[in-house]
């Protein structure tokens, strides 16, 4: 199913995560050099193409209203589905970025309301044959932890063989 995700793109676990999707999700691997498929989920699903310049004011006052803010991957998890990830500390300013987003979009619940509180986090896999939180902890485990700083907000689309960038917006204007 086709949709869009408001991301913050982590360029220092691209070369992992993009490999992952090469593997096990081709047909997400995009061409569009924008697209980050390493990435912190700020709110999605959002709203689709057509919408985009009903929204993009708002985000992007939200955004520059934001200050870009640093932050550490720490820890490899895996939430109960299986999906293995990155813990993001802190959470504190990741909240922030989307309770102001949902608020000025109360039509687009983070991950659409199916999962409550989900914990800000970076994607890394899924558990199945050969894949489970050890092998991913030895794949990113000398890396971490990792700093990095949240500089932008892109809304990326997800479609099988059409993943790119369709907006960006700098945090603090």
């Amino acid at each position: 199913m086709a949709h869009s995700v408001l991301v913050v793109p982590v360029g220092e676990m691209e070369p992992l995560v993009r490999a992952r999707h090469e593997f096990y999700d081709p047909d997400y691997v995009s061409t569009d050099p924008s697209f980050a498929h390493a990435h912190v989920t700020v709110l999605g699903p959002f709203a689709p193409p057509g919408r985009l310049p009903a929204v993009r004011g708002r985000v992007a006052r939200i955004c520059a209203a934001t200050a870009p803010f640093a932050f550490t991957l720490r820890a490899v998890a895996t939430f109960p589905n299986g999906i293995i990830y990155l813990t993001v500390q802190p959470q504190a300013p990741w909240r922030a970025l989307r309770d102001a987003l949902w608020r000025a979009f109360p039509a687009y619940p983070p991950y659409a309301g199916q999962f409550g509180d989900v914990a800000p986090h970076l994607t890394l896999d899924a558990r199945g044959p050969g894949v489970d939180e050890a092998v991913v902890r030895d794949w990113v485990g000398s890396s971490l932890p990792m700093r990095a700083t949240a500089r932008e907000v892109r809304l990326s689309w997800y479609e099988p063989g059409a993943c790119r960038t369709l907006a960006r917006w700098p945090l603090g204007g």
